[in-house]
């Protein structure tokens, strides 16, 4: 198959999750013998040289970059108030990402293209108008579900308001898009379930009001191609983040004094706020308790406080070359997030490494635990200083905790199992 992906940040290089679930879909694709063409954004949050990426993934993906001012201005933020417009994908709206995709589509035949988040959703009307490929949402959270969450957690009354705002607009406009696609990939089964109730409970399937359409100055001509690939019911399947087990060695016992870690990029508030809400609640019972007890933190883009703070035990390393590595030379993941959606690929490595995971409920969300046999779930202050304190003293159960979670990820999260089963729904939209 021929498979046009249209990325919101570069895929290259898979340093954090986004990109890594990206990355995973690509080479998965490439070997298994299908043709892969990948058009990413590239910001001046996550700005990539062409000349960083290795020429063999060049080559192999056909990858290309294009330049797209992301950053939040005040004035068009102020003004997007008034329109019921979402400002987080309209901010990804690009003359010149949508004259290369025509010229991508016209140089090609596909048959399929994927987004890879909402936010590149505004460039359906192109492909619609220069392709007659399927086209695919591959759904990494709910997008709105997020910012719901940040909401709740901001104590600000104001910036709380808009918050909301943007969550009910981000909202509006995923439903919208739900609609329009030939098929959605959700990376949990439970996002998956999520859009098929929304499907479910608003099958009407008509072009909403001008103010939630696809926002890309559509005329009434494009508003009938849009109307005319929306179907009854639009394909939903779950495909997961799977892994490469060869690049995982089996663990080894644990040796030497046990040690915490966190490891995620910190430019995502939901890992910030987490991290943050652990140093200040958990971290001083659990060294009154452990005075020798340390806890790394590893994750690219850390904010100034983290970098500055001076915290007795707490380790800031900053971006790691090699998360494996990382998380080989520690003994148990902390995951306290409390906000967020989709699945959290860290913890998935992590597993495959063979760490013992203390995580919220949040944090593992989409993962097919068990608690208590392959990751303990804590949500509140006592419950984390109790496991945490539990795996620190009991390492035989701590050690059989990881060898569990390395069981699930080989059972349930293998990439060539779940590739195949892309590769089927593709199969099952184009047939």
């Amino acid at each position: 198959m021929n498979i046009l992906i249209i990325s919101n940040k570069s895929p290259w290089p898979p340093k954090e999750g986004g990109p890594i679930a990206m990355n995973m879909i690509i080479e998965g694709l490439i070997n298994e013998g299908h043709k892969v063409k990948v058009l990413a954004v590239n910001s001046f949050k996550y700005n990539i040289s062409p000349e960083e990426i290795p020429q063999e993934y060049k080559e192999k993906t056909g990858i290309e970059l294009i330049d797209v001012d992301l950053r939040i201005k005040p004035l068009p933020a102020f003004l997007n108030l008034f329109t019921g417009r979402s400002y987080h994908v309209e901010r990804f709206i690009s003359k010149a990402m949508r004259k290369r995709l025509i010229g991508i589509l016209q140089a090609d035949d596909y048959d399929v293209v994927q987004f890879e988040t909402l936010f590149v959703a505004p460039y359906m009307e192109t492909v619609r108008e220069y392709s007659g490929a399927k086209v695919v949402l591959r759904a990494h959270n709910i997008e709105h579900r997020i910012w719901s969450r940040v909401a709740e957690t901001t104590q600000n009354p104001l910036k709380r308001w808009y918050i909301r705002h943007l969550a009910k607009t981000l909202r509006s406009y995923e439903h919208q898009v739900v609609k329009q696609v030939d098929g959605i990939a959700a990376i949990t089964e439970k996002d998956a379930d999520y859009f098929r109730r929304f499907q479910t409970q608003d099958s009407r399937l008509k072009v909403q009001d001008s103010r939630f359409k696809v926002q890309e100055n559509i005329t009434k001509n494009e508003n009938s191609r849009l109307t005319s690939h929306l179907s009854p019911l639009t394909n939903i399947i779950s495909i997961p983040f799977g892994i490469d087990l060869n690049n995982y060695s089996v663990p080894e016992p644990y040796s030497g004094a046990i040690s915490l870690f966190s490891i995620g990029a910190m430019n995502w508030i939901p890992n910030a706020e987490g991290i943050k809400w652990f140093l200040h609640n958990v971290w001083p019972d659990l060294r009154n308790e452990f005075p020798d007890l340390r806890f790394y933190l590893a994750g690219r883009e850390m904010p100034p406080w983290m970098l500055r703070m001076n915290i007795p035990g707490v380790v800031v390393v900053g971006e790691v070359e090699d998360a494996r590595e990382f998380m080989d030379s520690h003994h148990i993941m902390i995951v306290p997030l409390f906000s967020g959606s989709g699945i959290r690929i860290k913890i998935i490595e992590g597993m495959a490494a063979g760490r013992a995971v203390v995580s919220t409920h949040i944090g593992a969300e989409g993962i097919d635990y068990t608690n208590g046999k392959n990751i303990l779930i804590a949500n509140a202050v006592c419950e984390f200083v109790d496991l945490i304190s539990l795996c620190i003293t009991d390492e035989k159960r701590t050690g059989k905790l990881g060898r569990e979670a390395r069981q699930l990820i080989e059972t349930s999260y293998d990439r060539r199992r779940i590739i195949r089963e892309l590769v089927t729904f593709y199969q099952q939209l184009t047939g």
